[in-house]
């Protein structure tokens, strides 16, 4: 989850710096040779587009100097268990946090449907599961949802889970209406929860500040 949080304020910073600069999202497509839906993705913190397409936005944008940090000696090799790290921790700290309650609420359903779409790839008897559930909903839910819940039946039919993970504002819609978290175990999704619950008070990447308290998440 945290390496998801990370990606998400990535893309929201290079379409808060592409706004600043008074540049479209089209004409920053046209100008790094990519469609404007990979653009899209890129400023949605999506994992689906190349690390090289990252790179290329923050290049055209100007904030491609923090990458001298990714590829210098100061970085922390976390290497394999069991084994010696062969480099010194990074010089520097960041506060990993997620951005309010609402952006919070977002990455909590982002991540219990990432688990409910790990669980159905290895055991697809739980996407009948939750096309019951589904089924149960539009018989006697709110007509409100309706349409929502006839978008998420196809998704499960045709095991459409990038629709379902998508990080775009139809994606969060849909999330909002979506039989998927009923097919998690207790298990699975308080373990979301709690790493949810550690990223809205911080967690602290790098060493501690020197003579600063660790915040309660990252102790």
């Amino acid at each position: 989850m945290l390496e998801r949080q990370l990606l998400l304020q990535l893309g929201e910073r290079l379409k808060r710096v592409r706004r600043e600069q008074g540049i479209s999202s089209t004409a920053l497509a046209e100008q790094v040779g990519m469609s404007r839906t990979t653009l899209t993705a890129i400023e949605s913190g999506d994992p689906s587009p190349s690390m090289g397409n990252y790179l290329r936005v923050m290049s055209a944008l100007g904030v491609s100097s923090g990458l001298a940090l990714l590829v210098s000696d100061t970085l922390q090799v976390t290497g394999a268990p069991g084994r010696p790290r062969s480099r010194a921790a990074p010089a520097v700290s960041v506060m990993v946090k997620a951005d309010g309650s609402h952006g919070a609420q977002d990455l909590q359903s982002l991540m219990l449907h990432q688990e409910a779409v790990k669980l159905m790839r290895s055991d697809p008897k739980l996407v009948d599961q939750a096309l019951a559930t589904l089924d149960q909903w539009r018989s006697s839910g709110s007509s409100h949802s309706q349409f929502l819940w006839d978008e998420w039946s196809v998704i499960l039919h045709r095991r459409d889970w990038r629709r379902a993970l998508s990080t775009s504002r139809r994606g969060r819609e849909l999330r909002q209406a979506s039989p998927l978290p009923s097919i998690l175990p207790a298990s699975k999704r308080s373990a979301v929860l709690e790493q949810v619950s550690a990223l809205k008070k911080g967690v602290l990447l790098g060493p501690k500040p020197r003579g600063a308290a660790a915040p309660e998440a990252a102790r």
